[in-house]
This record gives structure tokens, C-alpha cells and sequence, in this order.
């Protein structure tokens, strides 16, 4: 019996024919994330599970309930869940933070959580990040917020609201955690079980919660902003200054609380309606306590990350633009072996030039080839066979005018094709076009 063997639940496959779209937002993260001075990192797709447990925290839902853990002999692993305890992890071990500071990365990676499928959450998903690592200062929190808006503007979103708080120093929280425990502890019989624990180990945490129930009992308590202390007050203000200074606008929303435990004072997202209840596109915030716990020398960092998948179901719904997805630039149709051997030297010769150039592997006849040619949005055609290589000449067809140019089929056939080429490239653009055209090729070079 046939094995019906499919993908995991909560995974996705990208086909060639979408894959255009996902090289258009990691190709524009990059370009993004380097002008800013970032430089990027790659680290294992797993690490020892200690990680996790010190730097997420051991209350976390990330941690009590999705992480994915693998025992091999007496080694515990873990695939990671997020991107910040591994770069941070990866920075300490190679010295990164005895270099000049701020140390400045970002990472493009696939992340496992064990949580419900559902549009824009899945158990693997894709996510570009930064970390900042060195400044404590709120302009750096400015230039990360600023980063993330400049992204999400080449990429073309739009009606995309920022949302800031600051959930203080550990010092205010403490003081905070007490003014919650008291609110919520005479609702304790109606909270759902999950929050019944966050009360006694994390009461920030119930802010959070998405019980129906719980969200209306927590819809008067306190807010953070209320409790914070001088320093953390002050690092705030200077924040909303600087935002105002950039030019962007935002809105101070005391709710926004993190499920990881190591953020402290700014948090922020980005966040849109168009995608329904998923439609945070961008979280991040300031971890000035994370390096240290990780055994490292007391030093602030900040950071965010975009989930590239909720990325691309905005711009779906927005109609964004991507860049333009590579096709055949040439197609040899050919009739005998004579024929196949001319078309696979051009070919040879075309693609390094950098031409997308194909002839037929199927051994199919000459109108099933020309069929091909037109499945595949081929830019131009060329028929050889018997009587084109006694003649030395062929007609090559530009197939979305049916143009015919005669060439001479020689050694000059290449650097004759390569100038019609760049030239009927270039009548495709009219004057409305052609600054939006001259940006995608500087974009595509």
C-alpha cells in the first residue's frame, strides 16, 4: 500500500511560483537592517534547553507549553521557539560584546512553537529580528523602533499603528506586581486556572490572558505607567520626544505586556486590523537584564521581530508590490541532435552572462516545445534545426509581440542577443514607469 505521507500540521510548503514574494521581504530586510549598520547572524536552529529555561523563563507559556524538546543520550535540546536568547547566546560565546559598542545584528530564521494552527500562527514560522546590544540610552530604543517603521514602509504596508509602553525596572515591577496581586486576588475564584498561577508567580502575565472572562476582570487594573520610578519615567518621556522627532506616530498603550520574561521598560508593536486577531506584524523591546542572566557583564540590549509570514498576509490584503519574480529570458526550440547540441553550447554560454536560457529535456516535437516555451512566460524564442544550421541563421521571437529579428547564428549570436535584449527591455518603459522601474533594477542589482 502507497504511503499518503504529508507535511506536518502547522508547517507550510513554499512553491517556486511564491517564492519571489518571500526573496522580496528577506531581500529588503537586509538592504533595511544594513543601512542602519547591522550585520548579520546565523546560529543553530537548536539549542541546550537551559537557554530557554534562564532567559524565557520557566513560567512562561512559551516555555511550560510549546517548546519543542529533544533528549539525545544525556543531552537535552531544544528547537528554538524565538531569536533572542540564541543571538544573544551566540554573541556572548564569540566575543561580540568585547568589541565596539553598540554591537548591531539581525538574523532571518525559522522558529518551532507547539501551538494551534491557524492564519498567521504556525508551529514553524519565519521571522526576521535585530538585536542591539551596548546602548541604554532612548534614542537607541528610537533608532530600533525607527528601523522596524522604515522596513515595514519599503515594503510597502500601510495603516500600520505603533503602540509603545514601558513595563519599568525590575525595582517599579516589583511595586506594580503587588498593586495587581491586590486587584486581582478578590477575583481569584473566577480566573481561569492559568491565571490562578501567573498571580503567585508572574501577575503581569494577566494582562495577557485571552479568557473572555479574565480580560473583562483585568479591564480596571492597574497600569504599569502609574508605578514607574524616576529613571524609567524619564527614559520613557525622552522615547515619545525622539519618536515625535523622527516623525513618527504612535500610541501609549499600557496594556502591552510581554510573554517572555526578560523585557524590561520600552515595549512597542506594530500592529494592524487586516488580518484579524493575529495582527501583530512587529513586537520588540529592551532586555537590559538578559545579557547578565546569561552570565554575561551587565549589559542593555533591545531588539524586535517580524513574523515574515504575517508579513506577506498583509501584503497580500494590501495589494503590496514585490519584485518581479525571474522567468525564461530565452527558449531554444530544437529538431535533432544537431540541433539539441547547438542549443545546450548557447545555453551554456547565455547563463553565464546571467540569462535564465533553457532548450527541451522532454524530447518533445516542435509545437509542444513552443507550448512550453509560452507555460513558462518565456521572453524570447529561437527555432534551430536542420535548416537553420545550414543556413547559419535564425529568427529569435519576442514572444509577448511575436516580433520576429533574424541572427546570424555564429559567435556573435550571444553579444547580438544580450544588446536587443537590454534594448526591448527598456521600451517597456514609458515615462510613467520609469522611475518605479530604474528603483527595481538598483533594488535587483
Amino acid at each position: 500500500m502507497a504511503l499518503n505521507i504529508k507535511r506536518p500540521n502547522g508547517t507550510e510548503d513554499v512553491l517556486p511560483k511564491d517564492v519571489y514574494k518571500w526573496h522580496t521581504v528577506e531581500k529588503i530586510a537586509r538592504e533595511t537592517a544594513e543601512s542602519f549598520g547591522f550585520g548579520e547572524l546565523r546560529f543553530p536552529t537548536f539549542e541546550n534547553t537551559e537557554l530557554f529555561l534562564r532567559s524565557v523563563g520557566e513560567t512562561t507559556d512559551v516555555v511550560q507549553k510549546e517548546m519543542y524538546t529533544v533528549k539525545a543520550k544525556e543531552t537535552e535540546f531544544t528547537l528554538r521557539p524565538e531569536g533572542t536568547a540564541c543571538a544573544i547566546r551566540a554573541m556572548l560565546q564569540n566575543g561580540l560584546l568585547n568589541e565596539a559598542l553598540p554591537q548591531r545584528i539581525y538574523y532571518i530564521i525559522s522558529c518551532f512553537r507547539h501551538e494551534r494552527p491557524q492564519a498567521g500562527r504556525l508551529r514553524e514560522f519565519h521571522q526576521f529580528g535585530v538585536e542591539m546590544a551596548g546602548s541604554a540610552a532612548p534614542t537607541a530604543d528610537a533608532e530600533v523602533i525607527l528601523l522596524a517603521k522604515t522596513l515595514l514602509e519599503r515594503l510597502g504596508l500601510k495603516n500600520i499603528k505603533l503602540l509603545i509602553n514601558s513595563i519599568g525596572c525590575p525595582t517599579c515591577r516589583a511595586k506594580y506586581h503587588e498593586a495587581l496581586k491586590a486587584y486581582f486576588e478578590p477575583h481569584i475564584d473566577e480566573l481561569c486556572d492559568t491565571c490562578k498561577e501567573r498571580l503567585v508567580k508572574n501577575p503581569m502575565r494577566l494582562l495577557d490572558c485571552k479568557s473572555p472572562i479574565c480580560k473583562e476582570i483585568g479591564k480596571d487594573a492597574p497600569v504599569i505607567t502609574d508605578y514607574l520610578c524616576e529613571d524609567c519615567s524619564d527614559h520613557f518621556a525622552k522615547l515619545q520626544k525622539y519618536l515625535t522627532g523622527f516623525g513618527i506616530e504612535y500610541t501609549v498603550d499600557p496594556r502591552i505586556v510581554r510573554g517572555l520574561d526578560y523585557y524590561t521598560k520600552t515595549v512597542f508593536e506594530f500592529v494592524t486590523t487586516e488580518i484579524g486577531a493575529q495582527g501583530t506584524v512587529c513586537g520588540g523591546g529592551r532586555y537590559d537584564g538578559l545579557i547578565q542572566q546569561l552570565s554575561g557583564q551587565p549589559t542593555p540590549a533591545l531588539g524586535f521581530g517580524m513574523g515574515i509570514e504575517r508579513l506577506l498576509l498583509v501584503m497580500d490584503k494590501q495589494g503590496c508590490d514585490y519584485l518581479t519574480p525571474k522567468k525564461c529570458d530565452i527558449y531554444f526550440a530544437t529538431m535533432g541532435d544537431a540541433a539539441l547540441e547547438k542549443a545546450m553550447q548557447l545555453t551554456k554560454d547565455l547563463r553565464e552572462l546571467g540569462y535564465c536560457a533553457e532548450y527541451d529535456l522532454m524530447g518533445r516535437g516542435i509545437k509542444p516545445q513552443m507550448k512550453y516555451a509560452n507555460k513558462i512566460n518565456a521572453a524570447f524564442t529561437v527555432v534551430i534545426g536542420d535548416n537553420e544550421l545550414e543556413s547559419g541563421r535564425v529568427k529569435l521571437k519576442e514572444m509577448s509581440k511575436g516580433e520576429e529579428t533574424e541572427l546570424a547564428l555564429d559567435d556573435k549570436f550571444i553579444g547580438n542577443f544580450d544588446s536587443i535584449y537590454i534594448d526591448k527591455m527598456f521600451e517597456q518603459f514609458d515615462e510613467a514607469s520609469t522611475v518605479k522601474a530604474f528603483g527595481q533594477i538598483a533594488g535587483q542589482q
